[in-house]
């Protein structure tokens, strides 16, 4: 197989939770390009219709469901849906996250609730049916999980986010053990760990410490708009079949120090 070959996707269902904007709707644009049918759900059905306006006007197939992971229940019938609408998920991108700043002294149940549940909880939940019905029946499949470089260390000087890094290296080790344990079926379970992205979820941080955080980073930049593109497909693709298990970590350089 050429390696050309290798990074081609045509045909396989992808679904990306969280895919209407940020990080996923990147990821998105990524698998698409590279031939693959698209399925992107979140919450809000005003910004899936503008990130499916988007993707079609590149190119891609998509289809979206509007759903809400925090609500454990429905993930059964979110799968259905996927089903009905494109076929077996060939991938799923456990993308959709939530953060929540506060000192750990004074963090507020719900919060924390909230951030485990979406974080970690959901991702779980969603793995587990989309392998029982769709992997590994067939013998194949490709899980990605969004991490953070927040989940392979402390916070720095003035970020308080226990829950969020605590919940990360939770995701981390998920992939990490899930790799473990399906890797007998054919299926591939990796962590895909971004640093500082420009994003609605980063934004209030990057406002604060921006500066210092591009000084700590060896790169002088944070990541940009075509900065995930290449590791979701690698990590998507056959360009990465003997992976799993791993933590990718795309942060320009910035945990090495």
């Amino acid at each position: 197989m050429g390696v050309r070959q290798l990074f081609d996707l045509t045909g396989q269902v992808a679904l990306i939770t969280g895919g209407s904007r940020g990080l996923g709707l990147q990821m998105a644009e990524a698998l698409g390009e590279m031939g693959a049918r698209l399925v992107i759900t979140a919450r809000k059905a005003d910004e899936l219709d503008q990130a499916r306006a988007h993707l079609q006007a590149l190119g891609h197939e998509v289809h979206t469901v509007v759903n809400d992971l925090q609500q454990i229940d429905r993930i059964p019938g979110l799968v259905s849906q996927v089903i009905e609408q494109a076929g077996p998920i060939d991938i799923l991108v456990n993308n959709a996250g939530a953060t929540w700043g506060c000192k750990a002294e004074d963090h507020p149940d719900a919060a924390w609730h909230k951030v485990m549940d979406l974080n970690i909880n959901a991702p779980f939940f969603l793995t587990r049916e989309v392998g029982k019905r769709c992997m590994i029946p067939r013998g194949q499949g490709n899980i990605i999980v969004t991490a953070s470089v927040a989940g392979l260390k402390g916070t720095p000087p003035g970020m308080h986010t226990i829950a969020y890094n605590t919940s990360k290296a939770a995701a981390i080790h998920f992939a990490r053990t899930l790799a473990s344990e399906w890797g007998p079926y054919g299926i591939r379970v990796n962590a895909l760990c971004p640093g500082f992205f420009p994003t609605r979820l980063a934004n209030g941080l990057i406002d604060q410490l921006g500066d210092a955080l591009v000084a700590r980073t060896p790169l002088r930049r944070l990541g940009g708009d075509e900065d995930l593109k290449g590791a979701v497909v690698f990590l998507a693709s056959d360009a990465s079949r003997h992976v799993t298990g791993q933590a990718l970590v795309v942060d320009g350089g910035a945990s090495v120090i």
